[in-house]
C-alpha cells in the first residue's frame, strides 16, 4: 500500500511547523497564518530536472590556493544599480529584489537585461505573473532592443531549470519567486515550504555554475518580503525598493549585502521610458526648496557612503486642545518626541501647547542620529519665527543633556555641501577638526544647542 503524504501546518509569516493547526503562532505570535501543506515521499529525482543536481563534484579547496575574484565584476549598465551591488554584479550570486506592486522591479530588471544583452551576454528572463507578448508591449514602450535576451513564461521549476541547461545563459531573471513551484512539494506557489525551495535551488545553481540570478519578491502590508525570513537568508543580496505613488523618485536600498556595503542606495526618476538614474540625488530633494521661510533647514544624512542633503521642514502652531499633537513624515515619531522634551528642558521653549509636525521634504526617509540638529533647528526656526540662512546647512546628534555630539563621515558629509554651494556649515565641536581647510565654507563647531542656536539665529 502507497504511504500517505505527510500533512503538517505552517505558519505563512515565519514558517514555523505544527502537527496541528493553531490559531496563533508560537515563534512570531502572529495570528491565522497557518496553513495546511502536503509533502510527498518522492525518490532524490523525482520532481526535479537533472539539469539542477551534479554540476561539479563536492571538494574541499584550501583558503590560501582560492584565486580571488574581487575584480572581476559585471557592470549592469545602471550605475546607480552597481552602487547598491557593491560596484557590480558579482559571478554566482543570487539578488533578492522586493517591493510594492507596481513599484518598478520588473521594469529595472529588463532595462538590465537590455543593457547586458547590449554588452554581448546573453540573458534568461522568467516570467511567472506575464505573457511574453505583455512584456514585448512593456519592452517597446521602454525602447527596449535586446537581440540577446530570452524570455519564458513558465512556473514549473523543472521545466524551467531544464530549459537553463538548453541554453546556457550569462545571468537568470526570476520574476517572481512566489510564483515559481517545485512539484516535488505539493503546497500551493507561494507558500512557505515552496519558496524557501526554489530558493534553494536558484542558490545551488548559482554557486555550481557561476551564473548570477537576479529574483524578485512580493512584500507584504508591513513592507517585508513576503514569505520565510530563510530567503532572506539564503540570498546574497537583498535590495528593497521604496517610492511613493505621489512623487516620481523611486530609491533602491541595500539591506543585506555579502559583496558590498550594506544601506548603499540608488536614486531614480520614474518616467514613462522608464527609469532614469539620478547622479545627484541632493539637488533633486532640495530643488524646490522655497526661500525666506520659517521652519526649514538643510542637514546632511549618509546613506551607506553616499552624502545626501536633505530639507528638513517644522511647523509649530498653537493648538485649541490641552495637550498639542506630534506628528512625523520620513523621521522616527519618537524620537521627534525626545527632541521636542529636550529643547524645552534645555532651551526652555514651551512646545508643550503647540501642535508640532515634522516633515522630510520629497519623501524621503531619515533615521540617523545625525539629522537630530536639523530637527531641533527646523522646530526652533518655526516656534520663534526666525528663518535661517538658506545657505546654511547643518548635521549633529543632540543627547539628552543638550549636548551636540559628534557623528561619522563627516568629511564626506562636509564636502557634499561644499559642492553645493552652501557658505555655513554648523557640525559638532568634536568634528570641525579637519573641516577648517574646505575652501568656499564657513565651518562652525558647537557643543550645546544653546550654541547652535546663537549661530543659526
Amino acid at each position: 500500500m502507497a504511504k500517505q503524504p505527510a500533512t503538517i501546518f505552517v505558519c505563512q509569516n515565519c514558517g514555523a511547523q505544527s502537527r496541528k493547526w493553531l490559531g496563533q503562532c508560537g515563534d512570531c505570535g502572529e495570528w491565522n497564518t497557518f496553513a495546511e501543506e502536503r509533502f510527498r515521499v518522492t525518490g532524490a529525482a523525482a520532481g526535479r530536472s537533472t539539469a539542477m543536481l551534479n554540476y561539479r563534484a563536492s571538494e574541499a579547496y584550501a583558503y590560501g590556493k582560492i584565486a580571488s575574484d574581487e575584480d572581476e565584476r559585471t557592470t549592469s549598465g545602471i550605475e546607480e544599480f552597481d552602487r547598491v551591488l557593491g560596484g557590480g554584479i558579482v559571478a554566482g550570486s543570487l539578488v533578492l529584489i522586493g517591493g510594492a506592486p507596481g513599484i518598478g522591479k520588473s521594469t529595472l530588471v529588463l532595462q538590465m537585461a537590455e543593457r547586458l544583452s547590449d554588452g554581448g551576454m546573453s540573458v534568461f528572463y522568467v516570467s511567472g505573473e506575464e505573457s511574453e507578448r505583455q512584456i514585448k508591449l512593456r519592452g517597446t514602450r521602454l525602447g527596449l532592443q535586446a537581440e540577446s535576451l530570452f524570455i519564458m513564461p513558465e512556473t514549473n521549476l523543472g521545466a524551467i531549470m531544464d530549459e537553463i541547461a538548453k541554453t546556457r545563459p550569462n545571468v537568470v531573471i526570476v520574476d517572481s519567486i512566489q510564483t515559481v513551484f517545485s512539484s516535488a512539494i505539493e503546497s500551493a506557489p507561494g507558500s512557505v515550504s515552496q519558496v524557501r525551495e526554489v530558493a534553494s535551488q536558484l542558490m545551488m545553481f548559482a554557486k555550481q555554475t557561476g551564473t548570477p540570478v537576479f529574483v524578485t519578491g512580493h512584500v507584504t502590508k508591513e513592507g517585508s518580503i513576503a514569505g520565510p525570513k530563510t530567503l532572506e537568508h539564503i540570498v546574497d543580496t537583498v535590495i528593497y525598493f521604496e517610492g511613493d505613488r505621489h512623487h516620481n523618485h523611486r530609491i533602491i536600498r541595500a539591506t543585506k549585502n555579502r559583496f558590498g556595503a550594506a544601506n548603499e542606495i540608488g536614486v531614480f526618476e520614474m518616467t514613462g521610458t522608464g527609469l532614469i538614474a539620478v547622479g545627484n540625488p541632493s539637488e533633486l530633494f532640495l530643488q524646490e526648496r522655497p526661500e525666506n521661510a520659517t521652519g526649514s533647514v538643510v542637514t546632511v544624512c549618509m546613506e551607506g557612503t553616499r552624502p545626501m542633503l536633505v530639507e528638513i521642514q517644522a511647523l509649530a502652531s498653537g493648538t485649541k486642545f490641552g495637550t498639542g499633537r506630534r506628528m512625523t513624515q520620513g523621521f522616527d515619531h519618537n524620537r521627534t518626541s525626545l527632541l521636542i522634551a529636550v529643547m524645552e528642558k534645555r532651551l526652555g521653549m514651551q512646545l508643550a501647547g503647540d501642535d508640532v509636525f515634522v516633515n522630510v521634504a520629497g519623501g524621503f526617509e531619515v533615521d540617523e542620529p545625525a539629522a537630530d540638529l536639523g530637527v531641533v533647528a527646523a522646530i526652533a526656526s518655526s516656534f520663534r519665527e526666525l528663518v535661517i540662512s538658506p545657505e546654511t546647512a547643518v548635521f549633529g546628534e543632540v543627547g539628552l543633556t543638550g549636548e551636540v555630539r559628534g557623528v561619522l563621515q563627516a568629511q564626506a558629509r562636509a564636502r557634499e555641501a561644499q559642492i553645493l554651494g552652501f557658505k555655513k556649515l554648523i557640525v559638532p565641536e568634536s568634528n570641525r577638526k579637519g573641516l577648517e581647510k574646505l575652501l568656499g565654507i564657513r565651518v562652525v563647531g558647537v557643543s550645546t544647542l544653546d550654541d547652535a542656536m546663537d549661530e543659526l539665529f
